[in-house]
């Protein structure tokens, strides 16, 4: 591969992503997100578009597995299936078919902290998309049936991704041994015991706490005016009552004080690895040198550790790093999956000797520079669209306590230090703060990844 000449970060990137004759990336001035708080309490930000005649919708909701307790873990993640079914305007399937009889499409997802609706759709549709949102915040329907039908289709989900799915498995059970106190110890999909086991009153609870409007922060952009959103917002969203919000969650996860192990004997082809470390939550101000960090080691196939354990040593044919955005102190996974007749432990030993070289010596210049166009190019390439802002604007907003603070991530990168990278490395990747989960195959015949 050719090298680079050397360039600044920033500059590099927009060359780079060719935008650099647009410099509505740089200032907040010329990168307009207008705020709106309704009388209700949501929150709702709008950045105009009009590049093209289209409109992304974010409803974020701060409501996750977090906020749930033993007997109703997955409420969360059943919420999410159950906003699609039906309410007092727009029944069964009529959500679906009006979306898609205009242009639209929608889908959702759910975390350990939010829990997030999404839809795409032309400006012309505007109104109607309101007046669905509005309806199924307002009139969900709890008809029994329909909750009888979707807590199976929720429980084969669990089948699907965890029960029969080696990486889902494997990686609730570290979690659950990783934590001991706080919330973050149980699966966002739920126990089965609990999906069978939820009560009605249970589900008004719940969804009366976490789809609160005050409980929701929404974000628009495409090829809107904020005036037009607010107006939409008053008229349709602003008239539906608020309620309590979810109870803090105020358990703190104690120190871990040593390394716990566990092994998972499951019918596979293939051994599976998964060592987790506590980290702290997204607003923390380590969050940009342990995502530079992450690059060094786990970012594309001229990284440290794929160079080491995939290529150089062929110890496994692939090795990751993830974490997921926060409000508590976290869990930062890296999985690998040996190859076949490696025993994990090769593969761990490699792991934890790459983590001991990033504490014991700093990481070169270029690494450094790498790593840094890498977080910015991510960055830049997800705010080129207007899918991708309206998630950024709203992850800023709820995870980081201001979407305001997106324009300084490509200042707080710039900012990381070597010695920033080596000091996160010696400050959470230490034996005592992991958690190992190894997967070992039974064999026979029905052995199958």
């Amino acid at each position: 591969m050719k090298k680079n000449r050397s360039c600044g970060t920033a500059l590099l990137l927009l060359c780079v992503l060719g935008i650099a004759a647009s410099p509505v990336w740089a200032q907040s001035e010329e990168f307009p997100v207008s705020s709106h708080t309704l009388k209700n309490g949501m929150k709702v930000l709008v950045q105009p578009d009009h590049s093209i005649p289209n409109v992304a919708l974010y409803i974020f909701y701060r409501i996750g597995s977090r906020n749930e307790h033993p007997g109703t873990t997955g409420l969360s993640h059943f919420f999410e299936h159950m906003m699609f079914n039906g309410a007092k305007k727009y029944g069964p399937g009529d959500l679906d078919k009006a979306m898609e009889a205009n242009g639209a499409s929608n889908n959702a997802y759910t975390s350990q902290n939010v829990t997030v609706y999404q839809d795409w759709f032309p400006r012309s549709a505007l109104e109607l998309i309101y007046d669905i949102e509005a309806d199924r915040i307002r009139d969900l329907t709890f008809d029994p049936k329909k909750i009888a039908s979707e807590r199976e289709v929720v429980a084969s989900e669990r089948r699907l991704s965890v029960d029969n799915n080696n990486f889902g498995l494997l990686d609730e059970q570290l979690r659950a041994t990783a934590f001991i106190a706080h919330t973050y110890q149980w699966p966002v999909v739920g126990w089965m015991s609990d999906i069978q086991s939820w009560t009605m009153e249970d589900l008004k609870h719940h969804f009366e706490m976490g789809y609160s409007p005050s409980n929701a922060t929404m974000v628009v952009v495409g090829d809107v005016s904020p005036a037009e959103i607010f107006q939409l917002c008053e008229k349709y969203i602003e008239p539906i009552p608020s309620h309590a919000p979810p109870p803090p969650v105020t358990t703190i996860e104690p120190e871990q004080l040593g390394e716990r192990r566990l092994v998972v004997h499951k019918p596979a082809e293939l051994p599976l690895l998964m060592i987790g470390y506590h980290v702290p939550q997204t607003n923390n101000p380590d969050f940009y040198a342990l995502n530079i960090m992450r690059s060094v080691l786990f970012q594309g196939e001229s990284s440290r550790m794929y160079q080491r354990l995939v290529d150089k040593d062929q110890l496994a044919l692939d090795v990751s790093y993830d974490v997921d955005s926060a409000f508590d102190p976290t869990l930062g996974v890296i999985t690998a999956q040996p190859r076949q007749g490696v025993d994990p432990q090769a593969c761990e030993k490699a792991i934890y000797e790459e983590l001991e070289n990033v504490k014991g010596a700093l990481i070169s210049d270029r690494e450094l520079e790498k790593a840094k166009n890498n977080q910015l190019a991510d960055f830049y390439r997800e705010m080129r669209t207007i899918n991708g802002r309206a998630n950024t604007i709203g992850t800023y907003e709820v995870f980081m306590g201001d979407y305001q603070k997106l324009f300084d991530a490509a200042k707080s990168y710039s900012a990381v230090t070597k010695e920033d990278v080596q000091r996160v490395a010696k400050k959470y990747f230490g034996p005592n703060n992991r958690t190992v989960a190894t997967l070992l195959p039974e064999i026979g015949e029905k052995a199958k990844q």
